[in-house]
């Protein structure tokens, strides 16, 4: 690992990544409260009104590798200021947007600017705080950040609509970002650039196919799995996507070094991100819909009713960072899949007679302390032992599958018919999840070394 002092503020260090990632996350929910507010004031069509949704996460899933590459090259200081600015300037353009097309611009350039600081957050943490107990407690707050960010984002956005503006929902950004980089050069490590270039067609390719994947599956879930361009986009994605393999196993310098898989534990917990990325978006949304829809909840009241979501995750991520270095990352992460396919099981005996603390409070509480011990423990796996010059891209790889797996989710969930069967699904995707990273991830911890990559941490 990197043998570069470690910065003497530790807390201001790790208060900077986290409100970062939480800067990032919240943009992918907080806008979807304000959705009727910003189509009456910029006069999006109602086929339109999904890309104030779908450009930030379109341009943030498919450059999250591209992100998470550039850091590893150019310095992930630099990385990380440069798309904290990428990101506070969208914000800006979006709070000042007058028409739909300038909106959608904007949310675009912020996906391009959380594409950068998301997977950069992350190295920089590995960077910042020795492995072990240290390491362990920072990961378990940017955990909960990264896990209850969506469940937050749903509450401020009810709360800043109600009360304020839509556009305060981008404007609260700006003075946020400002101050991340201002700070962040005097707190954070002052990671160099190294050697290298980067694997152009490597990177179109994987660019390419993650946006057109992203969009197929955002599409999916608007316009159905049979339509023509959902179908042809997918196609299309996936092609581009096995070219951007056969291009990282011949490449003398690949953008995404394949042996980077070639971990055990590694692979596990990319997999179960996926699925629990997945799980976690498709129940926001499905949820989201049932408590306005069925339970007849103001968007203020459905804010404030996923709170114990955010309270559950914090939990579950601070019991996880102080075990995992003790027990390993099996046991909560199994336990914590495990978790939330219990929550996400119980959750579908709603009915159109259900209430929220007899039907709904409980099995969140549940399947939040599960998502807490879920994401500790994969961020762990993830970047335990991992080289330095592969840290961005371990971390943007992460980053990917949850974001692909939130995609898919909504795409897979929201396509089916009735509240108690998508919750079923869920859970089954969930106990999958939980299959693959009891059969995975191995019993004991093992250091890893640069030199020994490959073996299980």
């Amino acid at each position: 690992m990197s043998t570069t002092p470690r910065p003497r503020s530790l807390g201001l260090a790790l208060a900077v990544i986290a409100v970062a990632q939480l800067m990032v996350v919240l943009d992918v929910a907080i806008v979807n409260v304000a959705l009727p507010s910003i189509q009456r004031s910029l006069h999006f069509t109602p086929t339109n009104l999904e890309w104030v949704v779908n450009a930030y996460a379109i341009a943030f899933g498919g450059l999250l590798l591209l992100g998470g590459r550039a850091g590893d090259l150019y310095g992930r200081h630099r990385m990380f200021i440069s798309g904290t600015l990428v990101f506070t300037i969208g914000s800006l353009a979006g709070g000042l947007a007058t028409t739909s097309t300038m909106l959608i611009i904007a949310r675009v350039v912020q996906g391009i600017g959380g594409a950068v600081v998301a997977p950069t957050a992350l190295s920089l943490l590995a960077d910042t705080f020795a492995e072990g107990k240290a390491r362990n407690r920072a990961l378990g707050v940017y955990s909960a950040v990264s896990a209850g960010g969506g469940a937050l984002g749903l509450l401020l956005g009810g709360v800043i609509t109600n009360y304020f503006s839509w556009r305060w929902i981008l404007f609260v950004n700006v003075p946020v970002g400002i101050v991340l980089a201002l700070v962040a050069p005097r707190v954070l490590l002052a990671t160099g650039s190294r050697s290298g270039r980067l694997d152009l067609p490597g990177a179109i390719a994987v660019t390419g196919g993650a946006t057109l994947l992203v969009y197929s599956l955002t599409r999916a879930s608007t316009h159905g799995w049979r339509d023509s361009m959902t179908v042809a986009t997918l196609m299309i994605a996936l092609a581009l996507l096995v070219v951007f393999v056969t291009i990282e196993a011949l490449s003398r310098e690949p953008l995404m070094p394949l042996q980077i898989f070639a971990n055990r534990n590694r692979s596990g917990a990319y997999a179960l991100s996926l699925a629990i990325g997945g799980t976690l978006s498709g129940m926001l949304f499905l949820l989201t819909l049932f408590l306005q829809d069925v339970l007849r909840f103001s968007p203020l009241q459905a804010g404030f009713a996923f709170l114990p979501t955010a309270i559950g995750v914090a939990i579950g991520a601070g019991i996880t960072s102080r075990l995992v270095g003790r027990i390993g990352a099996r046991v909560p992460m199994t336990l914590g899949a495990l978790l939330v396919a219990i929550g996400l099981l119980w959750l579908s005996g709603v009915t159109a007679h259900a209430g929220y603390a007899s039907h709904v409070l409980g099995p969140l509480v549940v399947l939040a302390v599960g998502l807490g011990g879920v994401f500790v423990s994969t961020s762990v796996t993830v970047i335990s032992g991992v080289t330095p010059r592969e840290s961005g891209i371990a971390s943007a790889l992460l980053n990917v599958g949850r974001q692909l797996g939130g995609s898919l989710g909504i795409a897979v969930l929201g396509a089916v018919t009735g509240y108690a069967m998508a919750f079923e699904i869920a859970a089954g995707i969930a106990f999958a999840g939980f299959v693959v990273a009891l059969v995975t991830i191995r019993r004991r911890k093992v250091t890893i070394t640069p030199e020994s990559e490959g073996i299980a941490a």
